[in-house]
């Protein structure tokens, strides 16, 4: 930590010292996440409960966690910060602490122990990837298909490359409109072994690969920017099949119970969690770290489970996951951690993408207008 817990402790308030002086805090919270299914359980899980512990104080939610990254430093030069707690990718809170747009956290200051009294820097081990981020959850960006377009005599698609076989399974696709994952995802379709794909990724040429692999599909892709337009372009038949959340699939299979299927080969493992904003007015930040030090406490990542697929970023809440809230199912194996969905997994590398994610996305965006 480039912060000692000392100045960190004079200089943020911690819980105790915000439930002292709970009239310092701000009675708005503006909070930025990602819409959808995911929202949702966040609402529920964190925000609801929270709100009922402090009547009064309302919560505004942007949906803004896909620009994050641009729209804080939109804000920083501007000299106008109107988020308060942001939910970001690990890759992207990385960037943002090295840009200095993020405050540095202590998590055994500012997030609460465990039950039994592990610190919060043991409960959360290594995924604390940064300095700044504070994991909320582990996910897996993977594909889903409508079964009900799987051509006659074929078996179901169940390979990362069936996406690239317009023969075999012919149908649009949808594919973020960004250059992670799909890189990685073009890379092994294209005969690159899966140790190699970040050596090769890291060179001009072996860019040029992967944009050359997805411009075998770029016709048939129809290319989506929240986390919500798969689930959405599934459930309409627009697409065969398409890549988003894990959860949110499963949101569209077993709580709308669309004919859509998972394809769990080569998901893409990733964490997803809070950052907060550097340099937030003290009764903005009091309340921030209040609502951090709250919604990552055991129980409630436990919690969070109850409406989404996605596994809690502490050990010590794991134990905890049980069944839906809704639908009284057990949570467990819809897990993209399962032993049964994690045989073939892709590991995200956070720190290639901190580094290089500006020059590829340019030249990604460029090939995308062409």
């Amino acid at each position: 930590m480039k912060l000692t817990k000392t100045l960190l402790a004079t200089t943020a308030l911690t819980v105790a010292g915000a439930a002292a002086h709970a009239q310092d805090m701000a009675d708005s919270m503006t909070m930025v996440s990602w819409g959808g299914a995911y929202q949702t359980s966040q609402i529920n899980a964190y925000a609801t409960p929270y709100q009922a512990m402090h009547p009064g104080l309302e919560i505004i939610w942007d949906e803004s966690s896909a620009e994050a990254v641009a729209k804080m430093r939109a804000m920083d030069e501007a000299g106008n910060v109107t988020w308060d707690v942001v939910d970001v990718v690990a890759a992207d809170a990385l960037r943002l602490c090295d840009e200095g747009l993020a405050m540095e956290i202590d998590p055994d200051v500012h997030l609460a122990p465990a039950p039994d009294g592990t610190s919060a820097e043991d409960d959360f081990g290594d995924l604390l990837v940064g300095d700044c981020f504070i994991p909320q959850i582990v996910y897996s960006t993977t594909f889903g298909y409508r079964t009900d377009m799987v051509p006659a005599g074929v078996e179901a698609p169940n390979d990362i490359c069936d996406v690239f076989d317009l023969e075999t399974y012919p149908g649009k696709r949808s594919l973020e409109k960004r250059p992670i994952n799909n890189m990685e995802w073009a890379l092994l379709c294209d005969g690159v072994a899966k140790d190699d794909v970040y050596d090769v990724l890291a060179t001009a040429e072996g860019q040029q690969q992967a944009l050359d692999k997805l411009a075998t599909i770029k016709d048939d892709v129809i290319w989506w920017s929240a986390g919500a337009d798969t689930p959405q372009l599934l459930a309409d038949g627009e697409v065969f099949m398409g890549s988003t959340y894990n959860g949110r699939l499963f949101s569209v299979i077993e709580e709308q119970n669309q004919p859509v299927a998972m394809m769990w080969d080569a998901q893409v493992f990733d964490l997803d969690g809070w950052i907060i904003p550097a340099n937030l007015p003290e009764d903005r930040l009091a309340r921030a770290l209040d609502f951090i030090y709250f919604a990552t406490d055991t129980q409630r990542l436990a919690d969070q489970a109850k409406w989404i697929s996605y596994g809690p970023a502490r050990a010590s809440s794991a134990p905890l996951v049980g069944q839906h809230a809704d639908l009284g199912i057990d949570m467990a194996p819809h897990m993209p951690t399962d032993p049964n969905n994690a045989q073939n997994t892709f590991l995200y590398n956070y720190e290639f993408w901190a580094d290089y994610r500006d020059d590829i996305d340019a030249k990604f965006q460029a090939w995308l207008a062409q």
